[in-house]
């Protein structure tokens, strides 16, 4: 086992990946742009180095100051959590030829999936179902509409270097997919340096699926279930859960034997995510994501699996130990993501500093966070502050206990996306398990009218108290010679009271 590794990574995912080497008595290094000089992640790790720079351009994506941190600490792995380098295969090249343990796949592997054209190509040769559309990029938005003719509308256009929801566009109709190719094309070249585009035939009604698989170098793999992640704006989820209501035994057993032929095929090492779109009882292959996904914990909630603890077992050499028959699943997890965004105007993205934060509690709530107090949340990086995850021994008590866990959740100084979570879980059709990828989008989000004096009523409340311990505050001082504030605010208050006050 490694004695000590680089995370070349932030916030939540850095500190998981940091707790759980830990345990395993594995020392850590952390790296950090200028902004995260306070980070969590870097007060956790054994050593922190930083990288400069304020984007991350400058920082986590510098390949040379990541492998220069990386020799200079002795560490002897890399672990790219995910975003960032993660699904980079020239970065984990670089790692290899530099001597150190990429814990990820193999770099093949990377490149193969990491190419959505070159993916579709590999499982359509592995005898991997995929969605009906071309296995060539198309040049030009003529070429598209010729294209499309034989696929058949609706039409999603899509990066062939994609990923995260970015350069795709729904097309309806041959006069629309001009201005969509360009508009793909732009957004995929911004986005990944690549502006190649695919088509595929766009499926109404669908569900996101996906499944998680773990493979060693010794020729075993295994798979550990579904997770559902239809609740998405714009392709970003929001909300993900594990089992998917509409997966039964025989289904998880054909589609987790899908996804670890699609792991096969590439030669796949490591921890990875087979997606699938689901539709009417029949599953196609999207994608293979070759990282850890932001969702796993609802995985390791049901199954009991560490998975980050396996992803450095199988990347120091070892055997997973295990077959299929050991993975078992209990009760129903749900996840919501904690973003900076404003759900009520249009999930545009919400900057400020964190002035206040109250985690929630009780039985099976876990909060991944790197949230503290005088973090700054701008728009440099992504915006995703946490995840809120639970457990319950059914859906409807994961559920219910999704919702109170959000009720106790506050975040002071940015608006956030749980509004709009509590919205999802608190719609019929949601606790039916009757929605798909359209339900979020479909929803007209908006506070409920009977919040409106409840929000009114409580800041005329904060602003009667502050006033009221403003008058008091310098009275209180005199009589008791003592004030039960913290000095700085004493301070403060003495600054702009001018001659008022006499020091705590």
């Amino acid at each position: 086992m490694f004695e000590r590794i680089l995370i070349a990574n932030r916030g939540e995912i850095a500190l998981r990946v940091i707790r759980t080497a830990r345990e395993m008595g594995i020392e850590c290094v952390a790296v950090y742009a200028d902004t995260d000089r306070r980070a969590l992640h870097t007060r956790m790790a054994h050593v922190a180095v930083p990288l400069g720079g304020k984007t991350p351009a400058t920082s986590y994506l510098d390949m040379d100051k990541i492998l220069a941190a990386a020799e200079a600490t002795g560490a002897q792995a890399i672990h790219p959590g995910y975003g960032f380098l993660s699904e980079n295969a020239e970065f984990a090249r670089r790692v290899t030829d530099a001597g150190l343990t990429w814990i990820g796949p193999p770099p093949d592997a990377i490149a193969t999936m990491g190419d959505k054209v070159e993916s579709r190509r590999a499982m359509l040769a592995a005898g991997v179902r995929v969605v009906p559309g071309g296995v060539d990029p198309v040049a030009d938005p003529r070429a598209a509409v010729d294209a499309a003719e034989s696929i058949g509308y609706p039409i999603a256009i899509k990066a062939a270097a994609g990923g995260g929801g970015k350069g795709i566009r729904i097309v309806r109709e041959p006069a629309e997919m001009e201005g969509a190719f360009r508009t793909a094309s732009g957004e995929a070249l911004s986005a990944f340096g690549d502006g190649r585009l695919y088509l595929e035939r766009y499926l109404d009604h669908t569900r996101h699926i996906e499944i998680q698989v773990l493979f060693d170098g010794h020729g075993n793999g295994v798979h550990f279930g579904e997770r559902e992640c239809s609740i998405q704006r714009r392709h970003q989820k929001l909300i993900e859960e594990s089992p998917s209501v509409v997966v039964d035994d025989a289904l998880r057993a054909r589609m987790g034997a899908t996804a670890l032929s699609a792991g096969a095929a590439v030669g796949y090492v490591g921890a990875g995510t087979v997606e699938f779109l689901w539709s009417t009882g029949e599953f196609y292959f999207l994608e293979m994501n070759t990282r850890l996904q932001v969702e796993h914990p609802v995985t390791e909630m049901v199954t009991g699996v560490d998975l980050v603890r396996e992803q450095l077992r199988v990347a120091a050499g070892e055997e997973l130990g295990y077959g299929q028959e050991a993975i078992s699943f209990r009760g129903h997890s749900i996840e919501v993501r904690i973003n900076a965004e404003d759900p009520m105007n249009g999930f545009l993205p919400s900057t400020g500093t964190l002035h206040n934060l109250r985690a929630p509690g009780g039985p099976w709530v876990r909060l991944d966070t790197a949230m503290y107090r005088g973090l700054e949340v701008g728009l440099a990086f992504d915006p995703m502050l946490g995840k809120l995850i639970v457990w319950g021994a059914d859906r409807d008590q994961a559920i219910r206990r999704m919702e109170r866990a959000l009720a106790e959740l506050n975040v002071g100084g940015v608006r956030t996306g749980a509004p709009a979570a509590l919205q999802v879980l608190g719609h019929p059709s949601f606790r039916r398990g009757d929605y798909d990828t359209q339900f979020l989008e479909s929803l007209e989000l908006a506070p409920p009218e009977e919040w409106e004096p409840l929000v009114a009523a409580a800041a005329a409340i904060y602003r009667h108290r502050r006033a009221r311990r403003r008058a008091l505050a310098p009275r209180a001082t005199e009589r008791a010679g003592w004030l039960n504030r913290s000095r700085r605010a004493w301070s403060d208050h003495t600054r702009r009271g001018g001659e008022q006050g006499g020091g705590a």
